[in-house]
């Protein structure tokens, strides 16, 4: 997933104070009406160190971060699916004896209500789940550990070969699969929903092997 963003940041100047080599980074995360988005994970990964840094805003949807100097960090926001893009932030490397005052770093985003899961893997015409499946379905459940208010429904669809029965069927068990193991790793049963749609609501052609693959899809949908 990737939506567009606006990037604002305020940097101080960077003089005297903060822990050495590092840069403080006072962390605002809220969605474009102004609402801070509490229990966000932010990751920056160094492009140069390829070290990934995070951290998880309060109720207020803020938190500081050290980012060691002379680097460049790819900001990165935890999604369910794929993580959002962001933006880059440079740390310039510091003469010696300098240090850095607190820098602030605001970001707006929009995160979503509907995540397609095409990387879901199932075993052919059956509703087992490959162990491809499990990254992406872990980064899921930590997700709604962090955000206990979080409630979802888990949605399959098929494409359009075979019986039209037999796929609704069949899109039905995996939606439970997915509850099921989300279940399995103690998320409560009462904040899912699974709904199997069978080859009713296509997001592409069927009569082309891509489109076939667009369709067999898991989607979470935020309630």
């Amino acid at each position: 997933m990737k939506t567009v963003l606006s990037f604002f940041l305020l940097l101080s100047a960077f003089t005297l104070t903060a822990q050495a080599g590092k840069a403080p980074v006072k962390v605002s995360v809220k969605g474009f009406d102004g609402k801070p988005y509490a229990n966000d994970k932010i990751l920056f990964v160094g492009q140069k160190s390829k070290q990934s840094l995070s951290g998880i805003t309060n109720p207020a949807g803020q938190f500081v971060i050290q980012l060691p100097a002379g680097d460049v960090y790819d900001i990165r926001i935890q999604s369910i699916g794929d993580e959002i893009e962001y933006n880059s932030m440079e740390i310039p490397p510091l003469k010696p004896g300098e240090f850095f005052q607190e820098a602030e770093l605001v970001i707006e985003y929009d995160p979503g209500s509907t995540f397609s899961f095409n990387n879901l893997q199932f075993e052919t015409a059956k509703a087992d789940l490959k162990p491809g499946s499990y990254p992406v379905l872990k980064n899921l459940v930590e997700i709604m550990k962090r955000k206990k208010d979080l409630k979802i429904q888990i949605s399959g669809h098929t494409d359009s070969d075979g019986d039209a029965a037999a796929n609704q069927l069949l899109s039905q068990k995996r939606a439970e699969a997915v509850r099921n193991y989300l279940i399995s790793q103690g998320i409560d049963a009462g904040r899912m929903t699974a709904k199997g749609f069978g080859e009713d609501q296509p997001i592409a052609d069927n009569a082309t092997p891509q489109g076939k693959a667009k369709n067999r899809r898991t989607e979470i949908s935020i309630l």
